[in-house]
């Protein structure tokens, strides 16, 4: 798995436990709903700006974010 396809798999785990839609994670982020279906697939190369706000909009910050054993070599 590609840090991408981590990458998304992370926002959809948060997404989920958070109890938040796509739209309503693509509404409190301000992205569209399809990108960030796409960041969920591991498609997009995501930008540290779009990074900022989806992890703050899922109520975290990039410390806790990227305390995940998936980003562990």
């Amino acid at each position: 798995m590609d840090i991408r396809e981590q990458f998304g798999v992370k926002v959809k785990e948060l997404r989920d436990i958070k109890g938040f839609s796509i739209e309503h994670l693509a509404n409190v982020s301000n992205i569209d709903r399809n990108y960030i279906s796409d960041i969920e697939k591991g498609k997009r190369n995501v930008s540290i700006v779009i990074m900022e706000k989806i992890i703050h909009a899922l109520d975290a910050d990039f410390a806790t974010f990227f305390n995940d054993k998936r980003f562990r070599k």
